[in-house]
């Protein structure tokens, strides 16, 4: 692995525990439920500032600065297609479990804080849904 590979990695397991969540695999078969068009956080927006988008991008395109070193690469929030197969309830879950709890790539870290701050989980999820077809 490259030194800088090795960074990217390093990184983006140091704790920025990237959201990515929401899925850096693309297999799932689930049915998208409606997202709310309630205002997001600031926290939810900081926290995906700070933690989701250095993989996933800041316009959800799964092209931030350590994806480049990253594969699978994380996932393309503006992909409608995935959109729609997958539930709320799924990016909750690789949300706070992370990839590999979620069944989905290790490379995805957990962010089990966030158990505790719903809000945030929701607002994280409407930042997810907030890039569907863009």
């Amino acid at each position: 692995m490259t030194s800088t590979a090795r960074f990217a990695v390093l990184t983006f397991t140091a704790g920025l525990g990237l959201f990515a969540a929401a899925g850096c695999s693309k297999d799932s078969t689930a049915s998208a439920s409606a997202s709310s068009s309630a205002p997001i956080p600031a926290e939810a927006q900081e926290t995906y500032a700070q933690r989701c988008a250095m993989c996933h991008g800041t316009s959800g395109k799964g092209d931030g600065s350590a994806a480049a070193a990253l594969n699978p690469k994380p996932r393309n929030y503006t992909d409608a297609a995935w959109q729609k197969s997958v539930k709320d309830e799924d990016l909750r879950a690789v949300i706070l479990k992370g990839g590999a709890g979620a069944g989905k790539s290790p490379l995805m870290p957990a962010n089990p804080d966030l158990e505790s701050k719903p809000a945030v989980v929701a607002g994280l999820i409407s930042i997810i849904r907030s890039y569907n077809g863009k």
